[in-house]
């Protein structure tokens, strides 16, 4: 259920929902008056398949009821701060506020407005107060605001707020509490400023496994090599080189429970690191000495707590399961995960993978995982969690 109040930032709700749609999802739409002067009803019935529901349907049929009884979460963007008031303190004047009395499901709310309605004593409190009932308000962010200012009180975009209703919506949340922390992408070690060695890896297993474990509750850190990763929910640290991701990681060890290593980290480095670009010459050949780059998995293993796991990932083309036990070993792993890199669907820069995946525990079975990333995510999780 779509709740929308009367605020610039309702331009936005279109692509909303079609990205809604987009994932599978049935979305019933509730209008406040307001609302209508910024985005029309017949844009979202048409986007939606459903007719809009507005105060003018407040009638026998008792929709805020029977749409709070289907409804699995309710989502309020934008909310204005009239809006935020009326729901801080039980006025229900309209459909969507007698709705939101109405409902058992969890519900999300977006507050959009100016910095200065937003930093108000009144709005702030508001926020509390709905904040202590287990509603969830989720920050607006920073930018540029509808009159002109800057500062605080944009509506997330609309990818980032399908981040927060898959959340809401995922079967487990079973990681609240916990610290995560995941590598992911390449390295990038530089042989001069314009050259580097580095790999094909996109960081998506990574982002994958650091997205999942957002979704079931945790709070997530993830050190990415020189690739994007979205960043909504999640405290993304950039690094180029081995050596930086490594220095990175040892930092924010001691504050995490799990720690996955998921980025395809260089294996060596240049010996010297020219300040000046190399130019090509009349040589036909140019010799760079190689060194080996610190092994970041293997350093956590030397000195990770009892109680934190390590979770390793291995890209091979050959003897994947024994290459895969000898890491395992070698860096004092609780689990790795091994993919054949040179398999159709799977590897590096495909959406799809295929995992071995080996627990140190010998009593326990390794598992093949397959399918979308972020779907086999979700069960490496589960089975890194049950132990």
């Amino acid at each position: 259920m779509l709740g929308i109040t009367g605020g610039i930032a309702a331009y936005k709700i279109p692509s909303l929902v079609r990205l809604i749609k987009k994932a599978g999802c049935e979305v019933e739409i509730i209008m406040t008056e307001a609302s209508s002067n910024f985005v029309t009803p017949m844009t979202l019935s048409t986007l939606s398949g459903h007719e809009v529901w507005r105060d003018k349907d407040f009638d026998f049929r008792i929709p805020h009821i029977k749409l709070s009884q289907w409804a699995e979460v309710l989502v309020i963007a934008p909310c204005t701060a009239n809006t935020l008031a009326k729901l801080a303190h039980g006025i229900a004047d309209n459909l969507l506020t007698s709705a939101f009395s109405a409902a058992k499901c969890p519900v999300i709310i977006f507050p959009a407005m100016n910095e200065r309605m937003y930093d108000n004593p009144s709005t702030r409190e508001n926020i509390r107060i709905l904040s202590e009932r287990n509603i969830h308000i989720a920050e607006p962010l920073t930018g540029a605001l509808a009159c002109g200012d800057s500062g605080k009180g944009r509506m997330p975009e609309p990818e980032e707020i399908m981040h927060e209703i898959f959340r809401s919506l995922c079967p487990l949340h079973d990681m609240a509490g916990k610290h995560v922390l995941v590598t992911a992408g390449p390295t990038h070690e530089y042989i001069d400023p314009v050259r580097y060695i580095s790999n094909p890896s996109t960081g998506k297993m990574g982002a994958s496994m650091a997205r999942t474990a957002w979704y079931r509750g945790a709070d997530v850190r993830v050190i990415a090599g020189p690739v994007e990763i979205d960043s909504y929910g999640l405290d993304v640290i950039h690094v180029k080189s081995a050596s930086d991701m490594l220095n990175a990681v040892m930092n924010n060890l001691e504050w995490s429970d799990y720690i996955i290593k998921a980025a395809a980290v260089g294996d060596y480095r240049a010996k010297e690191i020219h300040e000046r670009k190399i130019k090509r010459g009349d040589k036909d050949t140019l010799t760079v000495e190689l060194i080996q780059n610190p092994d970041i998995a293997a350093e956590i293993g030397k000195v990770k707590r009892e109680n934190q796991i390590l979770v390793g990932f291995a890209a091979e083309t050959d003897d994947i399961e024994s290459n895969a036990r000898l890491k395992l070993e070698r860096k004092n792993l609780d689990y790795i995960l091994a993919n054949d890199v040179l398999a159709e669907n799977s590897g590096f820069a495909s959406d799809m993978n295929t995992i071995r995946l080996i627990p140190r525990d010998e009593s326990k079975p390794e598992k093949i995982i397959s399918g979308l990333k972020n779907e086999i995510a979700y069960d490496i999780w589960s089975e890194i969690i049950a132990g």
